[in-house]
């Protein structure tokens, strides 16, 4: 168990959660339970087997606390929330633009400029870290895709024709990505994901499911409805929004992570293990460094290229809800997309 940045993470399988009051009570078996104030907390974090007496959920979904449930290779299982909550007349905006073609482009074209310029960067800047010209030269070329990419993305009209221009540049990222990973003990031939077939891929998958975490509390924090969404459309089941805020967030917060968690050798291939299903998923102490590194992460200090203000990492899902929570209801002109410093 650990209680990093106003998020509890439970690790250990079988343990069970209760309410003691106004605290969260932990228990695993030998050793004494855990009291931790359930008003200071953000989120709480269940991986694996956990058990969550409904007292402690209602007592969550009353006090806006975030509690969800992954499996232990990160993959998202579910979610309690409580009383929906904010500006019923912003969510009502929300969604007669993602009901809106016209609209709903505009806001796949807002969100995708962050995400391809965020994938440049993290390309732009392997390439000035590797001085091997064989893994430089990759870095650069795809880096000069990504910039042509954005240049489509404004001739492009609709849904479709975005998520083409996406697609392209997606494949593109991904044939660059072995040339970013130093470390000669792990090797990257292509994203794959449910199952993870790879440590890498595992690595990326639960990375991913954490900033979604993140992501998914931050909207539901602004108003926004998470489940509804603009260039990933609805899914029953699927937090479409949070979705679409990710992917100008991915890149350059997750991948990056990943990326350093395996070139400074942090991570070791003896702390994954492969299924009989052939799905890769981490062993215990790996998943502890990853989510200390994760943490660690978002207590970073960036300057936000459009507020202009210093702000903690952790801080930038909340942000860009905030900046897009905006720009639905009419505040600003357009949704300014996280453009990485």
């Amino acid at each position: 168990m650990k209680e990093l940045l106003n998020v509890l993470y439970v690790l250990t399988s079988d343990s069970y959660l209760g309410k003691d009051g106004q605290c969260v009570s932990v228990r695993i078996e030998g050793q004494s339970p855990r009291r931790l104030p359930l008003m200071g907390l953000e989120g709480i974090v269940c991986l694996g087997r956990v058990n969550v007496s409904p007292y402690l959920m209602a007592a969550c979904a009353e006090h806006g606390v975030a509690l969800s449930w992954m499996s232990e290779n990160g993959r998202f299982l579910a979610s309690v929330h409580g009383e929906t909550k904010g500006n019923v007349l912003l969510r009502r905006q929300q969604f007669r633009w993602a009901d809106d073609p016209e609209r709903s482009a505009a806001m796949a074209r807002f969100v995708l400029k962050g995400k391809l310029g965020n994938a440049r960067s993290v390309l732009r800047r392997g390439a000035r870290d590797n001085r091997d010209p064989a893994r430089a030269t990759p870095l650069t070329q795809a880096a000069d895709t990504m910039t042509a990419a954005l240049t489509r993305l404004d001739r492009e009209r609709d849904l479709d024709g975005l998520r083409g221009v996406e697609g392209d540049a997606g494949a593109t990222y991904w044939a660059a990505f072995p040339f970013l990973i130093g470390n000669a003990d792990f090797t990257f031939r292509g994203r794959n994901r449910r199952p993870p077939l790879d440590p890498v891929n595992c690595l990326l998958s639960f990375v991913y499911t954490l900033l979604a975490h993140d992501v998914r509390s931050a909207l539901e924090g602004v108003g926004l409805d998470p489940y509804v969404g603009f260039l990933h459309r609805d899914r029953p089941g699927r937090a479409s929004l949070a979705f679409d805020l990710m992917e100008e967030l991915r890149h350059v917060l997750a991948d990056r992570l990943v990326l350093s968690l395996v070139n400074r050798r942090q991570v070791a291939l003896d702390g994954f293990k492969t299924l009989d299903s052939g799905a890769v998923v981490m062993e215990d102490a790996t998943r502890h460094t990853v989510i200390e590194a994760w943490q660690t992460r978002k207590r970073e200090t960036i300057r936000h290229p459009f507020l202009g203000e210093d702000a903690e990492i952790g801080l930038l899902p909340h942000l860009q809800a905030l900046l897009m929570a905006r720009h639905v209801r009419g505040d600003l002109d357009g949704y300014p997309a996280l453009l990485w410093p």
